[in-house]
């Protein structure tokens, strides 16, 4: 048998260095049993899945070093690898399930499903909601199906009982089928759910061994009630405990960049993310703290991964990556250098700003440094306004960073648009409005306009550097943020 992986990303925003770390095993895995690795497109979410996206993980991934074997962009013999050019195969396999009455049409509305939920609670029944619960009589149904109402077809689950689950870290994991749901696994719209497209997927391409976050785990039984639905067999599965923030708590972007390309434009090299990514969880033999990719996947020996949730921190990153620096050449250094700030490509992209701006090349520097760094230096002092007092400037980098983490369009005019509209909701002119911005992006309130900046600077480095200013502020605490959460909300009223 010939050991199959994959990872299978969604292109609904940055690339997460979530991704790169289940792709890392996934690759050493396979690689240290001379097999494939497999990289697959999960863009069933058509509302929130971008082209752009998709393009930003193949890259960032790329950069990593972290190549695969078949894929969208290289493609292979079970293709496609995007699942939005599957659809076909999800409803012909669902189509088998409800001919084999394993199935079934649901027609709830979802304020059925709020009474039906009400109910349980009511009745002191700690389960999900069962297909004895969910099917409609014939009847019922008989009426519903001529008007066209809209359905999603769920799986059968048992009502009790247990499922027994291998895990590959874990051994036998038990878990109480009264607490898993008849999945939803096609939709409306006719597009599947992730459980019944990856399994699926995972069948037809020939995936042998799975290895994804242990979120994962409460949902394997109806992955392994599907497989036995469909007569094929379980591949073996392997679920990776989740990278967490320093405080332990479960690795988010408002604590901890999440973003590959945050890396990789602040000036880290592949090279450490790929050793530092390696050690979460897993140490190579001769417990060295320092080694390269080739070296882990001679090393690899999945047995060697500890459950308990490893730490991403930056503050070690940076100091590994530091490490790695040392060690180079000067000229590598140099190399590497220019080709992280300053290559041709994004200084051309730069100089259209700065040329009117400037009288002599000694004045670029201080112009224009903040589109060549990382992260700005900005103090409190840099914010006083004689208008604008500190708490309300906050206020306002916390409502234009929320608008800007939900901005699929990173271009100037959008990021304006965001920002004016902003402005118009709090009745405060556009200038004052974008003074803490210019601040928290360029570290001054006099540099060339702030949404060309961003949109140069790209969205990790921006959003970045709007946080980074608003922990210069004094930072939201939770009980701040569902205040601001509520007035946020308030300013753009929905409507039906």
């Amino acid at each position: 048998m010939t050991v199959r992986t994959r990872v299978a990303p969604s292109p609904t925003g940055d690339p997460h260095v979530g991704t790169a770390y289940i792709a890392l095993f996934n690759l050493c895995y396979a690689r240290q049993h001379g097999g494939q690795f497999i990289l697959r497109i999960e863009d069933t979410d058509q509302s929130r899945s971008t082209d752009a996206s998709e393009q930003a993980i193949l890259d960032s991934l790329r950069w990593l070093g972290l190549n695969w074997d078949e894929g969208p962009d290289v493609g292979g013999p079970h293709g496609p690898y995007r699942q939005s050019e599957r659809a076909h195969l999800y409803r012909e396999y669902a189509d088998k399930l409800l001919a084999a009455g394993h199935a079934f049409k649901c027609y709830r509305t979802a304020g059925e499903l709020d009474e039906l939920r009400a109910a349980l609670k009511e009745a002191g029944e700690n389960r999900a909601l069962k297909p004895s619960d969910l099917e409609l009589d014939a009847d019922e149904q008989a009426r519903r199906e001529p008007d066209g109402a809209p359905y999603v077809v769920r799986m059968r689950v048992p009502l009790d009982g247990r499922c027994e689950i291998h895990d590959l870290l874990r051994g036998p994991v038990e878990l109480d089928w009264a607490l898993v749901d008849a999945q939803i696994l096609l939709k409306s719209d006719g597009m599947p759910t992730y459980h019944l497209a990856n399994v699926v997927d995972d069948h037809l391409m020939g995936i042998t061994h799975v290895l994804r976050g242990e979120e994962w785990l409460n949902s394997a039984p109806k992955h392994k009630l599907l497989y036995e639905y469909f007569g094929w067999d379980l591949p073996v599965l392997c679920h990776m405990p989740l990278l967490r923030n320093p405080d332990k708590s479960k690795l988010s972007k408002r604590k901890n960049p999440t973003s590959i390309n945050y890396y990789r434009r602040m000036g880290f090299l592949p090279e450490a993310v790929v050793n530092y990514l390696g050690r979460m969880g897993w140490s190579m033999p001769d417990e060295r703290e320092r080694f390269t990719l080739d070296e882990m996947q001679a090393a690899f020996d999945i047995q060697r991964v500890s459950l308990g949730g490893p730490v991403f921190d930056v503050e070690k990153l940076s100091w590994l990556n530091g490490q790695w620096l040392r060690d180079l050449s000067d000229e590598q250094f140099l190399e590497q250098l220019v080709q992280w700030a300053f290559n041709r490509d994004y200084a051309m992209q730069v100089l259209p700003h700065i040329k009117q701006r400037v009288e002599t090349f000694g004045e670029v520097v201080d112009k224009a440094g903040f589109c060549f760094s990382g992260q700005v230096t900005v103090r409190e002092a840099d914010f006083d306004h004689p208008k604008i007092d500190l708490d309300t400037q906050k206020q306002w980098l916390q409502f234009y960073l929320w608008a800007c983490e939900a901005q699929r369009d990173w271009r100037r005019d959008a990021l304006f648009g965001d920002a004016k509209a902003l402005a118009d909701a709090l009745e405060v002119k556009i200038k004052d409005f974008l003074f803490p911005v210019f601040v928290a992006i360029a570290g001054t309130s006099a540099s060339f306009s702030v949404v060309d900046s961003m949109e140069l600077l790209g969205s990790d480095i921006s959003r970045a550097r709007l946080r980074h200013a608003i922990e210069v502020l004094g930072g939201v605490s939770k009980k701040q943020t569902k205040k601001l959460e509520k007035e946020f909300s308030a300013l753009f009223p929905q409507t039906d």
